[in-house]
């Protein structure tokens, strides 16, 4: 799937990572090396902090860059007198779809995204945040994207508190360098809480739609839950891959394709 070129979507990117960068470049000089030179507390808050920026950055970028689920386009264009015909090729027809801008066959959960111009597997919605979709195949690098800014966020409220709380007595920076640290830390401080609490309210909205086998867009058109009895594990399982629950929050293990993957259509049409 080629990248999309959504104004909207590539500039939300880029405010992203300006954020991203703003929040380390803050933490690191003028509150953890200003405020704590000379202690051991220094380093070790170094490498957390930038390891929670390189994971951050590791599942965002596969979450711009990942086919979410596109449908693959047929060779040749479907004849619509299908659609009222008696065959539903072993499919049960409330399910498969046809997408008349597509001019495809679509498996269940499948929607058209304006944007994208695609049809997308399990499509919960469009995100300018990562400009992309959010669908069956980027849906855990997503919220692993969501987790890590709320850890990044919270990990800087942490540090500015304790710059202010315990102000390093041996430091002997002049006044404008004290003024321009408390300027970044409040502005910081701000962009932490403001960002901390709508990416929460996000990921609290991915962890229902997941845990609860109902999509943005299925929610939108009151269809209920897919799946009523499928257990809460097995459903987190589908998007986050079928290995151990511990390296579900890692960026660098890749889903399970044979299992997760919907079967299309095996013959022409």
């Amino acid at each position: 799937m080629a990248f999309v070129k959504d104004p909207c979507g590539i500039v939300c990117v880029l405010i992203t990572y300006m954020t991203v960068l703003h929040a380390d470049y803050v933490v690191t000089h003028w509150i953890i090396l200003q405020t704590m030179p000379n202690s051991l507390w220094a380093p070790f808050h170094v490498v957390a902090f930038n390891t929670i920026v390189f994971l951050l950055a590791m599942a965002h970028l596969k979450a711009v860059l990942l086919d979410p689920g596109t449908v693959p386009l047929p060779q040749i264009r479907i004849d619509f007198s299908d659609l009222h015909s008696e065959k539903n090729y072993g499919h049960e027809r409330e399910e498969w779809t046809m997408c008349t801008r597509c001019e495809t066959y679509r498996p269940p959960r499948a929607h058209h995204c304006r944007i994208c111009k695609r049809c997308i597997r399990r499509m919960d919605h469009h995100c300018p945040w990562i400009n992309n979709c959010v669908g069956e195949r980027n849906q855990k690098y997503f919220l692993q994207f969501l987790m890590y800014v709320c850890a990044l966020a919270v990990y800087s409220i942490v540090l500015i508190v304790i710059s202010w709380m315990y102000p390093c007595e041996d430091c002997h920076a002049d006044v404008s360098q004290a003024q321009t640290r408390m300027m970044h830390s409040v502005l910081l401080l701000l962009e932490s809480v403001l960002f901390g609490l709508f990416v929460v309210a996000i990921m609290v909205d991915q962890m229902h739609a997941i845990l609860y086998d109902e999509t943005a867009v299925e929610a939108v058109q009151q269809k209920g839950p897919y799946r009523i009895h499928r257990p809460k594990m097995a459903l987190l399982a589908e998007v986050c891959g079928r290995g151990h629950p511990m390296l579900w929050m890692l960026p660098c293990t890749s889903l399970n394709r044979k299992h997760h993957d919907v079967p299309l259509l095996s013959h022409d049409v």
